[in-house]
């Protein structure tokens, strides 16, 4: 898929129009700062430093450089000209091809207005295209917003973790999801 093609339009539950397209080089600096606000916020993602310009510039390359090869798909979602949430879908390889890792990320703000919802159900249809049969993804068992919202676009819970993450001294289990494309 082209790097900017818009692939839905849609307006949140607060009024906002919400575009769903991949992503392109120019959404760099919007890139950055999406992920460098969570780990402010301390939000619920692996990472817990900032990001810097080098290691964004290299993600976003090799991002960019995989949806020309048709090697995975990324999806963003763009308020008032400004990349508010990101997201992807990476096939597995060898005999888990038909397997696809999801990942999705949301800004604060942003959130429970609608957009995670029609941002997973935007995914799961491109992983039909892409002739996914299963989906799987993890979450931090704290994070019961993104787990509701993955319930509701029929993920499963398929395994836990224990204590798979520390975060502000206490022990947080990984929750394992899985989809199974129909």
């Amino acid at each position: 898929m082209k790097a900017g093609k818009i692939v839905k339009s849609f307006y949140a539950r607060d009024g906002r129009q919400v575009i769903l397209r991949v992503p392109k080089w120019e959404d760099f600096d919007d890139l950055l700062e999406l992920i460098n606000s969570l780990v402010e916020e301390g939000a619920d993602i692996l990472r817990t430093e900032k990001v810097s310009r080098e290691d964004e510039i290299e993600w976003l390359s090799k991002a960019l450089a995989n949806i020309e090869k048709d090697e995975a798909f990324y999806l963003v979602a763009e308020v008032d000209g400004k990349v508010v949430a990101s997201s992807d879908i990476h096939p597995r390889g060898g005999l888990a091809r038909h397997v696809g890792v999801l990942g999705i990320i949301i800004k604060k703000g942003f959130r429970d207005v609608g957009i995670g919802t029609e941002m997973m159900s935007t995914l799961i249809a491109k992983a039909r295209e892409m002739g996914l049969k299963v989906l799987i993804l993890s979450a931090f068992a704290s994070n019961k917003r993104a787990i509701h919202v993955y319930e509701k676009v029929g993920f499963t819970v398929t395994g836990r973790i224990p204590k798979k993450f520390f975060k502000n001294g206490e022990y947080i289990d990984e929750i394992i999801m899985a989809k199974v494309l129909e």
